[in-house]
């Protein structure tokens, strides 16, 4: 049986709608933050879809020296505050060390592990003692069935709150495959599953200062990871991806998300219809 973890005023898993985890990969300017959040609240609120803004105040696994990696904490979680006050939404960001963890928790509605991450006992331990939920993304290299260990470090910190998330295995060198069969073995694990439907169509590293990405395939990938019942979506989105500073190779256009949550609506409606 699928926990279910509170956010805000819904709930992610144990049958409830399908929940949507979206926004820009990393906070650029408060402005492009705003404006994508107006959006994308007003989309979610239309298609009556629960939505947790994302997005990173520091992204620490970039592969050039050169690459933008966000604003920093400090000034980070001043943007966030502002955007979880203005339009009244969970948010979720990422830590990357221990000490991080609590004075993320004291803004941000839920503490998200890194894939590259998701092994680090420290940080996993400091994000569950929180108390906040904690979204713990699988690792390229690992199996689905070995985030039961990783999750159960979380809970050995007394936090039940625990989501897990698929974002792609390696395939080779500059590639990632999704195997639709990790949705279902994380999730018969007991936990509310993710499917992140833009870095799992990442190549990493293949365009040789930083990743490329095959963003044609998102819709018919988030539609499959939807009808196999997981529980949400996470989506990075921007208005103008063509200047977006991260992972613009792998981003959704933010003026094609309504057409994608319509369609994957309609998918979840009917895989719940089938499993009451």
């Amino acid at each position: 049986m699928v926990t279910s973890v509170k956010i805000g005023d819904f709930t992610i898993g144990g049958g409830n709608k399908l929940a949507l985890i979206a926004g820009p990969c990393v906070i650029e300017s408060e402005d492009i933050v705003l404006t994508t959040c107006e959006r994308i609240k007003e989309l979610t609120s239309r298609h009556q879809i629960p939505f947790i803004f994302k997005s990173s105040y520091s992204k620490a696994n970039r592969l050039n020296i050169d690459s933008y990696s966000g604003p920093g904490m400090e000034r980070g979680l001043r943007i966030l505050e502002r955007v979880k006050k203005e339009f009244d939404v969970p948010i979720l960001t990422d830590i990357h060390n221990p000490n991080e963890a609590y004075p993320v928790s004291q803004v941000v509605d839920v503490l998200q592990i890194p894939a590259f991450l998701c092994r680090q006992t420290d940080t996993i331990l400091a994000a569950a003692k929180t108390g906040k939920p904690v979204n713990i993304k699988k690792g390229q290299f690992m199996a689905p069935e070995d985030m039961l260990s990783i999750a159960r470090k979380a809970e050995s910190a007394g936090n039940k709150n625990i989501l897990l998330t698929e974002r792609g295995t390696f395939f080779g060198y500059h590639n990632l495959v999704v195997d639709m069969r990790s949705l279902l073995i994380m999730r018969n694990l007991g936990y509310p599953v993710v499917f992140d439907a833009t870095h799992s169509l990442q190549l990493p590293g293949s365009q040789g200062t930083c990743s490329g990405g095959s963003p044609q395939f998102i819709t018919p990938m988030t539609r499959a990871a939807v009808a196999c019942g997981c529980d949400a979506l996470f989506i990075e989105a921007h208005p103008d991806v063509k200047s977006d500073l991260c992972d613009k190779n792998s981003m959704l256009p933010l003026d094609r998300l309504e057409e994608l949550l319509i369609q994957v609506k309609a998918i979840d409606e009917v895989i719940r219809e089938k499993s009451d």
